[in-house]
């Protein structure tokens, strides 16, 4: 597959175009793929935004993957 890169001033990749081919056997395989958004909807943000907050208030209520999976 011939992918192409549009980079900014910085070099930062910015975009990637492959050819209307390979689009089209993504297309088949994931039809969705038009649709999705990199947005997360508000709701998705407030619950964040809350998450973050309490953690914030409360640092000590984080526990550690290893702790999560000796409660399991």
């Amino acid at each position: 597959m011939s992918i192409q890169f549009l980079s900014d001033e910085n070099g930062r990749k910015l975009a990637v175009q492959v050819p209307i081919e390979e689009w089209e056997k993504i297309k088949a395989i994931h039809p969705d793929v038009e649709y999705l958004s990199n947005d997360l909807p508000q709701w998705q943000k407030t619950l964040i935004d809350k998450r973050l907050e309490t953690i914030k208030v409360n640092p000590n209520s984080i526990k550690s993957a290893d702790d999560l999976f000796l409660d399991l």
